[in-house]
């Protein structure tokens, strides 16, 4: 009877080991997550500086497209877009429920990272006076030296609209 007893003892205690988790893990918490959230922040202060400590020098975006631009190029699209809006927001639920941005960060069992990112992207265009209110899904992609890649989805035609505005105005 002592020997089923130590027996039940020793695999209730086996069965009870925490195990590290296989498969994709999701957080929400995490310290890419967080950057990510940090991220925005600088983004919507037009804090091109602190966007590029985060970038990779190599980083590709693709803006609704299958061509990719570089970081020169991302920091310009950034700064037209707080040269051509203004009262920029990024939002998600309602404002009571304390979520600017819904962040979350999936890790694959290969060591395959990425954060995934919806917001609606708020603002007014300061030449054309519209309110836009586009939604957006963004996805990061975090290479070996935890800086990151990224690609847009979403429709790039409210820049478009705004830069039409200002060259009608200047006529």
């Amino acid at each position: 009877m002592k020997k089923y007893i130590l027996l039940f003892t020793v695999f209730l205690f086996l069965g009870c080991v925490p195990t590290a988790p296989t498969g994709t893990v999701i957080t929400f918490d995490d310290e890419k997550s967080n950057a990510i959230r940090a991220h925005y922040e600088n983004y919507e202060n037009n804090n091109i500086e602190g966007l590029q400590s985060l970038w990779s020098p190599d980083l590709e975006l693709y803006a609704n497209s299958t061509e990719a631009i570089g970081v020169p190029e991302i920091s310009e699209f950034v700064n037209a877009h707080h040269e051509n809006f203004e009262n920029i927001e990024l939002a998600w639920g309602s404002e009571d429920d304390g979520i600017d941005v819904w962040v979350e960060t999936a890790t694959y069992e290969n060591g395959f990272t990425v954060t995934q990112t919806w917001f609606n992207w708020l603002a007014t265009g300061k030449n054309s006076g519209e309110s836009y209110n586009q939604p957006f899904h963004i996805l990061f992609v975090w290479d070996e030296n935890d800086k990151i890649g990224m690609e847009f989805h979403y429709g790039v035609d409210q820049l478009e609209n705004e830069i039409s505005a200002a060259s009608v105005s200047e006529e």
